[in-house]
């Protein structure tokens, strides 16, 4: 049995996410039964992580087994990309070792939200829309203050079964590009809803009803219900997936 690595990218407005759940059009299902079709042979796609529905990915890992050892990279490109649907996209194929894992193997993540201060018909989908002024300036600041902590309860969905709500960030800020306030936030792991929670309580702070010492406090609460509310899904992307140097050909195709 051979471990194959694909890196992809896929628009997240009209799945459930990536993870397959009863009753909901997923990206892993749909991965699944094309990469199956294709192979001639039943086919389950593991992920680098999983995405909340909506979210997008520019940049995601993830592998599966089978069977033939020397699957042909462009020939499988082609084909998957002519059975997949427009907003999921393959880029390569890459054969790696039986240790080698999407998840487990990567050691770190990029995330982007995006948002916008002016209506952009052309963004509606992929960017959100503060109606309320935001100071960027203080959101940033705040951001900074995350450098300094490991422990995220305060911004992790409810009821998980992680082991630990402790992440190692090395970087969190807002920068202006095109047009767009883009906060990158870049970690070790993330808890689920982290990115968006953290967005969410950013705008708080932006919008002035809480101050950067409060934001500080609602971090060392490490209580869910103290922190802002859920920034919008649609806005958010995985960017960025990172595993030790050599284990396979990464590259940034977007």
């Amino acid at each position: 049995m051979a471990r194959y690595f694909i890196q992809l990218a896929y628009k997240g407005t009209n799945y459930h996410g990536w993870q397959i759940q009863p009753n909901a059009i997923t990206v892993q299902q749909v991965l699944n039964k094309c990469i199956s079709t294709l192979l001639r042979q039943e086919i389950n796609v593991v992920g680098c992580g999983r995405t909340d529905a909506g979210v997008h990915a520019t940049y995601f890992v993830a592998h599966f087994e089978h069977t033939d050892a020397a699957i042909e990279e462009k020939n499988f490109i082609n084909k998957i990309n002519k059975i997949l649907p427009k907003d999921i996209a393959v880029y390569s194929l890459t054969k790696v070792d039986a240790q080698t894992h999407s998840r487990f193997s990567a050691t770190g993540r990029t995330y982007e939200y995006h948002v916008v201060t002016r209506k952009n018909p052309f963004l509606q989908e992929s960017a959100y829309l503060s109606h309320v002024p935001l100071c960027f300036e203080s959101m940033n600041k705040a951001a900074a203050t995350l450098l300094n902590y490991t422990d995220f309860t305060s911004f992790s969905k409810l009821h998980t079964d992680v082991k630990t709500n402790n992440c190692k960030l090395t970087h969190a800020q807002w920068t202006l590009v095109g047009g767009k306030w883009i906060f990158t936030i870049k970690a070790d792991r993330f808890l689920r809803n982290m990115v968006r929670a953290i967005v969410g309580t950013l705008f708080m702070v932006g919008r002035g009803k809480i101050t950067i010492q409060e934001f500080v406090q609602i971090i060392e609460a490490k209580d869910r219900g103290q922190a802002g509310t859920s920034a919008p899904a649609h806005a958010l992307y995985l960017v960025d997936v990172e595993y030790p140097r050599g284990l396979f050909g990464r590259s940034r195709f977007i």
